[in-house]
């Protein structure tokens, strides 16, 4: 396939954009890179994503393709080559979605709390965080069956899911000085996670946790000056 036949519209301090490109990497698909800055949105995204306005976008032949879970499964089933992203058997991909949403229901907004609320309320929002992991790391124990990933031996959706918020995970540790993925608790977790960011679909790709700290901070102020 021609690089130019796909193009993904991101920004690389996004964890939904980083799943597109682990399971664009895990296809051995290539691709361009178009770094959206959303200040102001490009004609681009704004005419890709008219509904939502928001990235990943993934153009194939210039057709939009958006969301990162819709745009993963897109991927995993126009290029069957091995490996697959979603398990084969209906039951097991049905529970990999289940999975998919409770990471994105549970875990991503009380990261994003944490980022932004008053520290009293921050409190509660890591309690929040320490059950997810807890959760997951029950989930890996029973799904990988020993092997290396949730997925199996090869990365799946729920490890693209999961391990594209590794580097926001160190961001707000660092920022509070809390550490929530930590062997003591969750020590699957943390095996699992190594393995993960070593994985040539995803080593090179994890922002720098440094990079996306002095982001978030930016984005704390631009926020904090909105709500006065």
């Amino acid at each position: 396939m021609s690089k130019n036949d796909l193009k993904l519209v991101g920004g690389w301090y996004s964890p939904f954009v980083l799943r597109v490109q682990i399971a664009l990497n895990i296809k051995c698909l290539d691709y361009d890179n178009i770094e959206e800055t959303l200040n102001p949105k490009s004609d681009l995204l704004l005419h890709s994503n008219p509904v939502h306005k928001k990235i990943p976008v993934l153009l194939h032949a210039d057709q939009p393709i958006c969301e990162s879970g819709i745009i993963i499964q897109y991927i995993d089933e126009i290029w069957t080559n091995a490996p697959s992203i979603l398990p084969q058997n209906a039951y097991h991909r049905a529970n990999t979605r289940f999975w998919l949403s409770y990471i994105d229901d549970k875990l991503v907004p009380s990261m994003r709390n944490i980022l932004f609320a008053e520290d009293e309320a921050k409190k509660t929002h890591f309690v929040e965080v320490e059950e997810v992991l807890e959760v997951m790391e029950d989930v890996l124990k029973k799904q990988s069956d020993g092997k290396a990933f949730f997925g199996g031996d090869n990365i799946g959706f729920i490890d693209i899911a999961f391990g594209s918020l590794l580097s926001w995970l160190s961001v707000i540790e660092e920022l509070n000085g809390r550490k929530v993925l930590v062997e003591a608790k969750v020590p699957a977790l943390v095996k699992w996670a190594e393995t993960f960011a070593d994985d040539p679909a995803v080593k090179g790709f994890l922002p720098e946790t440094e990079k996306l700290i002095e982001y978030a901070k930016a984005l704390q102020q631009r926020v904090a000056a909105a709500i006065k």
